[in-house]
């Protein structure tokens, strides 16, 4: 199942994201993550944590889930 992450601005960092669904809880935890296991950006490998995700955006995460970036209304 895919959990929605509602953001209210235009986009949103990776690492941020991050911390904002509750995944990870500091940037330096952020950091180590991305550079060792990295997540899925639309079905790409990312790991770079100032990577832009917007509204439509699909993230998947080993062990955590999927989880969808949607504009709050």
């Amino acid at each position: 199942m895919e959990e929605r992450i509602a953001i209210n601005t235009e986009y949103i960092q990776l690492g941020q994201f991050l911390k904002l669904a509750n995944i990870l809880e500091s940037g330096g935890m952020v950091k180590v993550f991305l550079q060792e296991t990295g997540v899925l950006v639309n079905g790409e490998l990312e790991n770079r944590r100032g990577r832009k995700l917007y509204p439509g955006d699909k993230i998947e995460i080993e062990e955590a889930g999927t989880f969808i970036v949607e504009a709050s209304e």
